[in-house]
């Protein structure tokens, strides 16, 4: 992308994440805070129910208390112990089975919502495409993050506010010398920060590619081509030296944080250490009863443990998933394509006025001050080579791309001021690399918005327009081996991309070389019948087979991105020039198919 990436601060995100969080799941945000400090209560009540059984039976040897009294203080400290470990499993069920997918998929339906507005051209561009990479993996991160949160300050807040009112109440140098222990361990993680949002920088184009790699090996779509041809080694080389790249990048900075992590382990056992033997020393000392020591010392460990927890694995982790969260955060930063809402007019046509683009880390423009004029009710054919801008034409004339330079007007609207959902009302079309869906028969046909407006004889009628013979298929069968259906030849899928296409109510209609997997007699009537079904709208046919050029209006010519010639068929192989020697080429597959 152009844009300069802002790297927010570690409470820049938090104060960005924290609302987001609460408008995912309002309700559950609210019960995970009150569940915490439920939780985190109960542990500060155990100790304090320890202390007074301790206490109690230490009356009783001194004839001071009575079996019933012990019996009661064992009861309380059951009762505190159990209602602990409830509130636990509680509390960790609703934040891991609850509360983390329904953020992740409330989150999920955001990042889908920002790529609908986002300018389709940014899908060519390579940095934009590590992003969409990183932001997803933000998307996991974001609800781990806010639970951290949630648990720093309610749970864990709550328990160290309790219990360290508590042993501020025994001995105030107590409490200072467990807070001073752990000061260099909150220190060290934030150099973690630093750490993995660098990591995660480096890791997304990797990471992007291995996946890649992987799907080549492993995936349906690819494993006839890869086996056949021997291609198995070449690509799982690939992947294992991109792993083993990303495995390294990942080593280096484990093992910098390793390192800090042991400054922080002998930190934390210094401070655990000078608190026992301030701890036993006031008990010598008579400052402290017995039942005091021994659930305070019972409760030392358990404060390490949690303060470490807190530092190494809560931290840790949010230092690990920064980065990730503001990738996440930078991708939704990003402008939306916006314009005003209208609805184009057909009958005013369809029409480029010097229009130039070029995509994303390229030099050289795809397409070069094009100018076209196409007409309501005329049909304009594009025929060039490969890689002459036919497609990044067609996706200028639909709207799909807004030209670099000169204006695109479609129906009336100029595609630089409109919105896209304005623009593409109306518009239909069947492109080169369609989509094989892997759902039903009728869904595959009628996805498009118009589905309520039709319905299933909408959908059979436009599976007889585009030539697909059902035979024993039917409408509701699922057309994927991997849940249970059927799988189809290309021959079939191209029919079902073209009846999808024909499906959609519109008034400019595309079809962009649909029919590469179609004999080009069996092409030459598609194209006759999308000609009738065209009659009285705006059309565009991008074919590589000259034959069906001859059904249009007029043909549009394209070399390196530029109109070198336009006319009709007749015209232009009349005189000297590319379509004339593209024919000329072509020849012998329509003489055999006029035979």
């Amino acid at each position: 992308m152009n844009t300069v990436k802002k790297k927010d601060t570690f409470f820049q995100v938090i104060t960005r994440i924290i609302p987001m969080q609460f408008q995912a799941a309002p309700f559950n945000c609210i019960l995970e805070n009150i569940l915490a400090v439920m939780h985190g209560l109960s542990f500060s009540l155990t100790v304090v129910a320890t202390q007074h059984l301790f206490d109690t039976i230490s009356k009783a040897s001194a004839s001071e208390a009575g079996f019933s009294d012990c019996m009661a203080s064992l009861f309380l400290l059951t009762g505190a112990t159990f209602g602990q470990q409830l509130l636990n499993g509680i509390h960790n069920f609703h934040g891991t089975g609850i509360l983390f997918p329904k953020s992740s998929g409330k989150l999920t339906v955001l990042l889908h919502r920002k790529l609908k507005d986002i300018d389709p051209a940014q899908f060519e561009n390579t940095d934009f495409l590590d992003d969409l990479n990183k932001a997803r993996e933000g998307i996991q991160a974001i609800p781990l993050c806010c639970m951290i949160l949630f648990l720093c300050v309610s749970f864990y807040g709550v328990y160290f506010l309790s219990i360290g009112t508590y042993l501020f109440t025994l001995k105030p140098m107590l409490l200072i010398t467990l807070l001073l222990a752990f000061i260099p361990a909150i220190l060290a993680q934030t150099i973690n920060i630093r750490v993995f949002t660098r990591l995660e920088e480096q890791s997304a184009p990797l990471r992007r590619e291995h996946e890649y790699y992987q799907k080549a090996i492993c995936d349906r779509e690819y494993f006839k081509e890869t086996r056949i041809l021997g291609a198995f080694s070449f690509f799982n080389q690939l992947f294992t030296d991109t792993l083993e790249l990303l495995n390294s990048k990942i080593w280096r900075a484990e093992r910098k944080i390793a390192l800090l992590q042991l400054v922080l382990n002998i930190t934390t056992f210094a401070g655990m250490g000078t608190s026992a033997y301030l701890l036993f020393t006031a008990t010598m000392n008579g400052e402290i009863t017995v039942g005091m020591f021994a659930a305070v010392f019972a409760a030392l460990g358990q404060i390490f443990d949690i303060m470490n927890e807190i530092v190494s694995k809560h931290i840790g982790s949010m230092n690990r998933d920064i980065g990730k969260i503001n990738n996440f955060l930078h991708l939704l930063d990003m402008p939306d394509r916006t314009g005003s809402l209208s609805t184009p007019d057909f009958t005013k046509g369809v029409a480029a006025y010097g229009i130039s683009y070029t995509y994303p880390g390229r030099e050289n423009p795809a397409v070069k001050n094009v100018s076209l004029n196409l007409a309501e009710g005329e049909t304009i054919a594009i025929v060039g080579e490969n890689g002459a801008g036919k497609s990044t034409l067609v996706r200028l004339l639909t709207g799909i791309y807004r030209p670099l330079e000169g204006r695109v007007i479609i129906g009336g609207l100029d595609t630089a001021k409109i919105a896209p959902s304005s623009l593409y009302k109306g518009i239909s079309g069947v492109f080169q690399k369609y989509q094989r869906y892997k759902m039903t028969l009728e869904e595959n046909v009628a996805i498009s918005d118009s589905l309520a407006k039709a319905g299933l004889d909408q959908a059979e009628s436009a599976l007889r327009e585009a030539g697909f013979e059902k035979g024993s298929i039917r409408m509701e069968d699922m057309l994927s081996p991997e849940f249970g259906g059927i799988d189809l030849s290309g021959g079939q899928w191209q029919r079902i991309a073209i009846a999808r296409g024909l499906y959609r109510v519109n008034d400019f209609i595309v079809l962009d070389e649909p029919t590469s997997a179609i004999d080009p007699i069996e092409e030459t009537r598609i194209y006759k019948q999308f000609q009738r079904l065209a009659e009285g709208k705006c059309a565009l046919v991008v074919t590589h087979r000259l034959g069906s050029a001859k059904l249009a209006d007029r043909v549009v010519v394209l070399e390196a991105g530029e109109i070198v010639d336009m006319g009709t068929h007749e015209e232009l192989l009349s005189r000297p020039g590319k379509y004339a020697d593209m024919w000329a080429a072509q020849a012998q597959w329509y003489e055999r198919e006029e035979k």
